[in-house]
């Protein structure tokens, strides 16, 4: 079993910047490859974007590739997602996952922390 937790949400003016984490614990967490998904009000959730365990391979959506960035340190088996250039749209709640070899980028995942509010105002 692996236990995710995010941290790092709030409430930030369009343009800003946030920087997000996951803090792994239960099993060797830097063996885990690891994403980040989001979820806005009345939306599907989607992917937004992953590490591999070594940190070598990054996987962006569309959305996040020229705004976000992911990374991770595992002697602190925490994975952060640095978002910039912040937009309305981006208001969604924020969760991070982990499996122990991704398929694919956008999943399937085994684990599931319980998300952490991002709202960006205009």
């Amino acid at each position: 079993q692996v236990q995710l937790v995010e941290s790092g949400g709030g409430l930030v003016q369009a343009g800003g910047s946030l920087r997000l984490s996951c803090t792994a614990s239960g099993r060797t967490a830097s063996d885990y490859d690891m994403g980040w998904f989001r979820q806005a009000p009345g939306k599907e959730r989607e992917f937004v974007c992953a590490i591999t365990s070594n940190g070598v391979k990054r996987y962006y959506s569309n959305t996040a590739k020229d705004r976000f960035a992911i990374a991770r340190d595992n002697v602190k088996s925490t994975v952060y997602l640095q978002m910039n250039s912040l937009k309305p749209e981006d208001t969604a709640v924020y969760y991070c996952a982990a499996v122990r070899e991704l398929v694919q980028a956008w999943g399937p995942y085994d684990y599931w922390g319980q998300g952490t509010q991002v709202t960006v105002s205009s």
